[in-house]
């Protein structure tokens, strides 16, 4: 809203407070029509517009200045929350980029992607409010955070290997055995060794391990206490999926999605569906299947060519674990190695699951990507009422 009131020479502010943004703006009739249009038409790519409420009020005659004030705290929170989102384009290039000073940094994020709701305390939604407050930027970082031209500019994530959250590894008895790249190289050695790991995503930790290897798939359902229970499988990108899945317009639709969930869709009759442990998905003719969302993901793949299970961390009908103690505790007797990271997970945050169907996406667990964005009825409700999971 700063970059459209600017541009369009209008003066006033924008801040966040309990219930949303809060705008007040002053300026030719026309300009402020065209800034009321261009938040229903132009919001950034994570904004939901629920709804918008303008007044009038007094001119004050402040022309020519428009900030942003500190976020109100004041009354009670009734904004949602933002979901966590897969990695946009733009930072991928950037993780990618041996010229980029985020070049493999795994926890890399802009305006446009990342942790929200994960790392969010409280609201209004800003740095101190979420488990990112503890890394305080660099001088390069708050640059980039303080200018309106840059794309993140007020993305409360920002950060890079000198100030941000960094990996490391830990053997099951909870010794550190390595940092940073270190850390992930480790985690690739155990995995191309038919090991299991318990890696820390972004709503909490997976155990993954070689989706074609038969050993490693018997060894996870037994640590794990899941006898037939079909894995989801993670690959490195779309042409693998389809070489493993029969992957369908909606299905690619859902994969390639900022919301990244795991898609339901049919095992390819090719030797490449073959390629995968009879014990990934035992008896069933679909696969759960779904493409990195985070740095870190996009990482481990690019080091592995191969598909990986990448199932909650957790014993079977246990919530997954998210916290690193908790982790350490309850995943350290399942797992060969933990590859951790510093930036606390604050709520917990499954994979969600949907299958492709000829009428769209049917959604068969709403978490990661889709939690906490309110559900529409369309219609006026009867009478009011609460629906909770068994956690």
């Amino acid at each position: 809203m700063y970059r459209h009131a600017v541009e369009l020479g209008l003066s006033g502010f924008v801040c966040n407070d309990a219930s949303g943004v809060l705008i007040e703006v002053e300026g030719h009739r026309d300009l402020v029509a065209q800034l009321c249009r261009l938040i229903a038409d132009s919001p950034p790519p994570l904004a939901k517009v629920a709804s918008i409420t303008a007044w009038t009020i007094p001119v004050l005659g402040q022309s020519g200045q428009f900030t942003i004030l500190p976020s109100d705290s004041k009354g009670s929170p009734s904004v949602p929350v933002s979901v966590d989102t897969a990695t946009c384009d733009a930072c991928l290039a950037e993780v990618e980029d041996p010229s980029n000073r985020r070049y493999q940094y795994p926890f890399t994020n802009c305006t446009d992607c990342g942790p929200r709701y994960t790392i969010v305390i409280r609201v209004p939604y800003d740095r101190p409010a979420t488990t990112m407050s503890r890394f305080i930027m660099c001088d390069l970082c708050q640059r980039e955070y303080d200018d309106p031209g840059d794309r993140r500019f007020h993305a409360q994530p920002n950060a890079c290997p000198t100030c941000g959250p960094s990996l490391y590894y830990l053997d099951p008895a909870g010794n550190e055995r390595a940092r940073r790249s270190q850390a992930l190289e480790l985690a690739v050695e155990e995995l191309e060794a038919g090991g299991i790991v318990a890696i820390k995503g972004i709503g909490g930790y997976h155990l993954a391990g070689d989706a074609t290897s038969a050993t490693a798939i018997a060894k996870l359902r037994s640590r794990k206490s899941r006898d037939e229970k079909p894995f989801a499988v993670m690959v490195q990108d779309l042409a693998t999926a389809s070489r493993l899945c029969r992957i369908d317009e909606v299905a690619k639709s859902a994969l390639t999605s900022y919301r990244r969930p795991i898609v339901l869709a049919p095992l390819s009759d090719g030797a490449d569906a073959l390629a995968l442990a009879a014990g990934v998905a035992p008896g069933l003719p679909e696969l759960g299947i779904m493409l990195p969302y985070s740095p870190l993901h996009h990482l481990l793949m690019k080091r592995l060519s191969r598909p990986l299970v990448m199932t909650s961390g957790n014993v079977s009908d246990d919530p997954i674990a998210h916290t690193d103690r908790d982790a350490l505790a309850r995943l350290g007797p399942l797992v060969d190695g933990l590859l951790c990271h510093d930036r606390t997970i604050h709520i917990r945050c499954d994979d969600s699951v949907v299958r492709a169907t000829g009428d769209g996406i049917q959604v068969i667990r709403r978490s990661r990507g889709y939690a906490p964005e309110p559900l529409s009825l369309g219609r006026s409700a009867l009478r009011q009422a609460v629906a909770v999971g068994a956690e």
